[in-house]
This record gives C-alpha cells, sequence and structure tokens, in this order.
C-alpha cells in the first residue's frame, strides 16, 4: 500500500532534499530504507512490478522473512506460501505471465474505481477546461461534444464551410485525464476509472522524454480491433481531439490546431518513448502490458470520402457504422455541438430509448423530452430470440427501424449511457428510415 502511495504521489530522484519516486524499484528501496527489511514477500513485489508494467531487474532480491514476522500458529499472515513449482526465487518473471484468453466487448467495464472526492475534483477540473458553469446538477453531467445528424437543415454548412470527414467507429465513447498519477477514462455518466499507462511530454531539447503529463485532457472512442490473420483481439483507444494539455485549456483554439498538438505534444512523445524502451537492453517500462493502445485519427478531404465509404472502412479491422464531419476551424464545443455532423448507414440509423416493463407486462418505450421521459404510445419493439423481456426493464437499449414491419429491433444493450435520446434525435431518425424506404420502394 505505501510503495502504491509512494508511486502515485511523487515523481524520484532526491530533489531539494524531497524524496521523488520514478519506478517501482526505487520506491521499494525507500520502503525498504524506512523499515527495514522492506517487502519481504516475492509475490508482493512481483504484483508491484506487473500493476506499473515494470521489468523487474535481476538485482532486485526478496529478503528474508524477519525474526519478528516468523508465522506461528497463532499467525495467519505470516511467511507467504510458495507455489509448488516456486523455488524461493523473485517469482515468475513479468515476460512468462500466460496471457488470458477472454473475448472483448464494448461492454467491458475498464480500470479500477476511485474516490468520490476525487472523482469530485477531476470533474472540477474538466469544467474549469471546458469553461463551463455548474448547472443544477452540479458537476455531474457529461460535459463531452456531441455530434448532430446530417440533415436537410445542416447540409449547407459542408458546402459554406471548411470541413474534414473520418469514420465513425462502433466503439465506447470516453474522454480522457492524463495525470502523473494515473490516467483516467470518462464515461458518458461521468464516472472516472483509473488505468495505468504512461504519458511522457514531448522533450524541449529532443532528447528522451523527462515528465509525464498532468491534466491533459484528451476526447476520443474506445474499439476493439480483430487482426485478420490470428483473429486475436486488441483494444485501441482513438484520440479525435486535445480539450486541454497540462492544465491549459484549448478549446478556443480551432480544431485544426488542436489536431496538429495531439500528435506533437501527446501521441510522438509517447512513441518516441516506445521506439527507446525496445532499442534498450535492458528496458525499464513494458508498453505491450498496457490495457490498450492509442492512436490519433485520421481525418480527410470532403473529397476523399467516397474513397472512405468504399475502400477504407470495408478494411478496418473494427466495426464502423457511417462518417463524422468536423469543422476544420470550430472550437470545442460541449454536448450538443451544431456544426459537428454525424452521418450512419441507413441500416444503422438507430435511437437509444427506455425500456420498462408497465402493467400487465406491456412493454414500453420511453425518450427524453425536456428533461422528462416521454412514453411512444403505441410501439413495439422485438428483442432478442429467447431473451426475457424483464431483464431488459429500467435498461437503455438502441434500436433501428423496420418500416415494413413498423416495429423497433433491439440492437443492443447501452450499457454505457443511463439516460435515452431526446424525442428530437428519434424524429430524425424515424424520418430517415421513412425516406430511405420510400426511396427503395420508389427508386
Amino acid at each position: 500500500m505505501i510503495v502504491h502511495y509512494l508511486m502515485r504521489s511523487l515523481l524520484m530522484s532526491v530533489n531539494e532534499g524531497k524524496l521523488q519516486v520514478a519506478s517501482v524499484t526505487e520506491a521499494i528501496q525507500a520502503f525498504a530504507n524506512a523499515r527495514p527489511p522492506g517487502i519481504y514477500k516475492p509475490d508482493y513485489i512481483d504484483a508491484l512490478y506487473t500493476f506499473y508494467h515494470e521489468r523487474k531487474p535481476e538485482m532486485v532480491i526478496c529478503p528474508s522473512t524477519p525474526e519478528w514476522k516468523k508465522s506461528s500458529e497463532f499467525d495467519l499472515n505470516g511467511e507467504a506460501v510458495p507455489d509448488e513449482d516456486d523455488d524461493g526465487g523473485p517469482g515468475v518473471p513479468l515476460q512468462e505471465i500466460p496471457e488470458t484468453d477472454v473475448t472483448m466487448t464494448n461492454d467491458d467495464v475498464l480500470g479500477d474505481a476511485i474516490p468520490f472526492d476525487q472523482q469530485e475534483a477531476f470533474r472540477q477540473f474538466c469544467y474549469q477546461a471546458l469553461k463551463l458553469q455548474s448547472g443544477p446538477r452540479g458537476n455531474s453531467q457529461f460535459p463531452g461534444s456531441h455530434p448532430v445528424s446530417l440533415s436537410r437543415d445542416n447540409l449547407q454548412l459542408l458546402r459554406q464551410r471548411y470541413y474534414y470527414a473520418t469514420w465513425k467507429a462502433d466503439g465506447t465513447r470516453y474522454m480522457m485525464l492524463l495525470t502523473v498519477d494515473g490516467c483516467y477514462l470518462i464515461d458518458r455518466n461521468f464516472t472516472f476509472r483509473r488505468v495505468q499507462m504512461r504519458f511522457p511530454c514531448r522533450s524541449t531539447n529532443g532528447s528522451a522524454p523527462e515528465f509525464l503529463h498532468h491534466y491533459t485532457l484528451l476526447d476520443g472512442e474506445m474499439i476493439i480491433d480483430t487482426v485478420p490473420d490470428s483473429q486475436k483481439q486488441e483494444r485501441r483507444y482513438l484520440i479525435y481531439d486535445l480539450i486541454a494539455i497540462n492544465q491549459i485549456s484549448l478549446v478556443e483554439r480551432p480544431f485544426s490546431e488542436r489536431w496538429k498538438l495531439l500528435e506533437e505534444e501527446v501521441i510522438e512523445p509517447r512513441n518516441l518513448e516506445r521506439r527507446n524502451i525496445f532499442k534498450s537492453k535492458n528496458p525499464n517500462y513494458r508498453y505491450d502490458l498496457e490495457p490498450f493502445r492509442v492512436r490519433r485519427k485520421d481525418f480527410y478531404l470532403l473529397s476523399a470520402v467516397k474513397k472512405v465509404l468504399r475502400k477504407f472502412i470495408p478494411q478496418l479491422s473494427h466495426a464502423a457504422d457511417g462518417l463524422i464531419f468536423q469543422g476544420w476551424d470550430d472550437p470545442y464545443v460541449p454536448r450538443t455541438h451544431e456544426g459537428l455532423l454525424k452521418w450512419k448507414y441507413p441500416e444503422m440509423n438507430s435511437v437509444d430509448f427506455l425500456f420498462e416493463m408497465g402493467p400487465d407486462e406491456r412493454q414500453q418505450l420511453y425518450v427524453n423530452e425536456r428533461g422528462k421521459k416521454k412514453l411512444m404510445e403505441a410501439y413495439r419493439v422485438e428483442l432478442g430470440e429467447g431473451s426475457d423481456p424483464a431483464s431488459y426493464s429500467g435498461k437503455i437499449i438502441e434500436c433501428s427501424y423496420d418500416s415494413e414491419k413498423n416495429v423497433w429491433v433491439c440492437m443492443r444493450v447501452r450499457v454505457d449511457k443511463s439516460t435515452p435520446n431526446d424525442i428530437n434525435t428519434y424524429r430524425k431518425v424515424i424520418f430517415f428510415s421513412m425516406l430511405c424506404s420510400f426511396a427503395t420502394r420508389f427508386p
């Protein structure tokens, strides 16, 4: 516990008489100096190196159990019992830890929960970086920018302004806060969960990075890539915007500048350090043990949209359901951004409903209207074959509209959302679905 505290609250070399910690080895040594002989359980030491993705040096030797801590019939917290094949050495090296073959999904919960007070402080920083005022619910509302559907009313924006396009990945929306003591994924419920990752800052003299990002705020989406040859799954965080860097807000700068800074200040330093570590004979940090990979999302000229749809998206190793159109000179706009446009394939246009079981086991669908839930009368929904409707009650379900059957078809449960779509979103989707159906019947 104390070593974890040192790793997260101090960063190592003795500077002006203050103890600073940069590695697990130094933290373990600092603890041993203050409380000899230090940590004497090899599984604890191995767990610390594993958690912080560091390779344990050969020089690290686990001390023997001190006399005052010899186990007895009355002591259940004595010397750690070794594994059957353990020879009493320093434990299993990190590179020999077996991989678990678990199917990944977009609904997986990533990271560790954090204390309430810490989350409130992080929420306050996000609001300050986005220059938002607290509303009636305080700082509890997710502040990330949301696109609106491309329609006849806003189509002219693509002609009037300078836009770029990117694919709309079918993943999970996360903002991410980078600090020296860890990185924090921020979901649509504005809940923070800690993940152990490393984001070095850009070096001013071209040498290896020396400092880590502290209060840098990103926006992006988590996707699951499937490697074509091996069919192995890999998580990847696609970053598409930079909101704040080391406590400095960037929301008023144009997107083109934020996107460029994202590569220069976040992606390149991380890639540089990873390449240097890879070349090192005795690498300290293990990027390959991090929970997911990171890259900047690409954007393309509008003239390339046809190529993106016909060639690029079919070759992706993860699912995509449409396009996003980003104004090149736009500031970062919190919450609904009328100039940020999304287009989805007709068959993938969907609405997120709140599903509830009413009286007489009647299935009911709700949307949001002016902050209150509105019942969509006389609508039917098809759940998965053999599914128990009661198990969906109280959940947000993403549904597409089947105009031929006049029924909503459940695509998945949105575990990342706690509120249904607004009624205006519903109206746009139903209109577009009917328009597509009409065009199909009368080409």
